[in-house]
């Protein structure tokens, strides 16, 4: 098919070894892949081009062969790419292709010679508090999933019986057939892959060698996880089919929100109201931490809204780490409501004693341009 230098068309050097050409076939395989490029003539072309070309560098007598006689070394029926060498792939491009289907097909469930199945992973979403973010918990959560029949020991035949070898597929789970050069490898339709067939299943599991239970699990949540976090539990997942290995459970975690605290990172962040009076004068504040203690914040006099104060080291800790994050804290100055009507009278006294250039900088400074602005408006 190709004129193209195969070890061009794999992007290698002509010294490559055999791992370099197998990592190079993989990549361009999956790149290229119909089923990743549906409809689309050039990757399917390309498809071809990239076997033909592994099929003849993976093999040593044909390498050499073309090494020495380049694409002439297949013409004339000597013995081209899928014949003459033995037909078919070779074993390592067989292996390659076994690899690259398994992944295109979810390949954590490959079947063993046995007709054992690894059992799917599960996922659990977890909410938790930000104090149990900062501080780590343990906790108990039940699961819906799968385990290993009792009855028949995950088997899936009846206790007495043994599975058989299917006969179709010769216990490999998988039947092959040639399409050009190419051989294509099919799920073998009698054994649906397993490799054996049942004939006497077991009726507790209906021959899976699983059945459905809830199972309570204990979860260790480390202090300093954020929102996403994932925690594995290695072998907690659906069981394997008929004695195969089980998946593993995924805990997605999840933090609820918190009434006085935003978190980014390992900082905490709180808009704390203050009084005007306090915001005036001056005074002292208490701020509340997760680790259960409070703080006590100095507030200068004269402070506005939007100051921010640090309180160093008052955070979230880090995952797997000593060091902890910084609580700020952003002052609103709160306008009183409801005066008194005695209230009111101070304050307008207030207000016809003082210097608004002096008391309050910032209206007066912007009032002040509003009025230049109108005045050149008007002009």
């Amino acid at each position: 098919m190709s004129q193209r230098d195969y070890y061009e068309v794999l992007g290698v050097e002509r010294g490559a070894s055999e791992a370099d050409l197998k990592r190079a076939f993989r990549g361009l395989a999956k790149q290229y892949h119909p089923d990743r490029n549906p409809g689309d003539a050039e990757a399917e072309q390309r498809f071809k081009e990239i076997g033909e070309a592994y099929d003849v560098l993976s093999d040593d007598e044909k390498r050499q062969a073309y090494d020495r006689f380049g694409h002439a070394a297949f013409e004339g029926g000597q013995g081209g790419p899928g014949g003459g060498f033995g037909g078919g792939f070779s074993g390592s491009f067989a292996d390659v292709f076994d690899d690259l289907f398994g992944e295109f097909m979810g390949g954590g469930r490959r079947r063993s010679s046995t007709g054992a199945a690894r059992g799917g992973d599960m996922r659990y979403n977890l909410e938790i508090t930000l104090e149990d973010a900062f501080h780590g918990k343990k906790t108990q959560i039940r699961v819906p999933t799968t385990i290993g029949c009792e009855t028949c020991e995950g088997s899936g035949a009846e206790p007495g019986s043994a599975p058989s070898l299917c006969v179709t597929c010769q216990g490999h789970g998988k039947v092959r057939a040639q399409q050009g050069f190419f051989t294509i490898e099919r799920t073998c339709p009698s054994c649906h892959g397993a490799g054996q067939v049942i004939q006497h299943p077991c009726r507790a599991c209906s021959g899976a060698g699983r059945v459905e239970r809830e199972r309570t699990l204990a979860v260790n949540i480390p202090p300093g996880v954020e929102e996403g976090t994932r925690i594995r539990l290695s072998g907690e997942g659906e069981a394997g089919m008929r004695s195969g290995p089980a998946g593993d459970l995924y805990i997605f975690l999840s933090l609820a929100p918190h009434h006085i605290f935003r978190r980014e990172s390992t900082n905490l962040y709180c808009r704390v109201p203050i009084p005007m009076v306090t915001a005036s004068l001056g005074g002292n504040i208490e701020v509340p931490t997760l680790e259960g203690g409070r703080v006590s914040v100095s507030i200068p006099a004269g402070t506005q809204t939007g100051r921010q104060f640090r309180l160093r080291g008052k955070g979230m800790p880090q995952l797997n780490g000593a060091a902890k994050g910084d609580i700020y804290i952003q002052t609103v100055v709160e306008t009183p409501m409801k005066l008194t009507k005695r209230q009111k009278e101070l304050l307008r006294e207030f207000a016809e004693e003082g210097d608004a250039e002096t008391t309050s900088p910032e209206s007066h400074g912007f009032f002040a341009k509003v009025k230049e602005l109108w005045e050149d408006l008007t002009d």
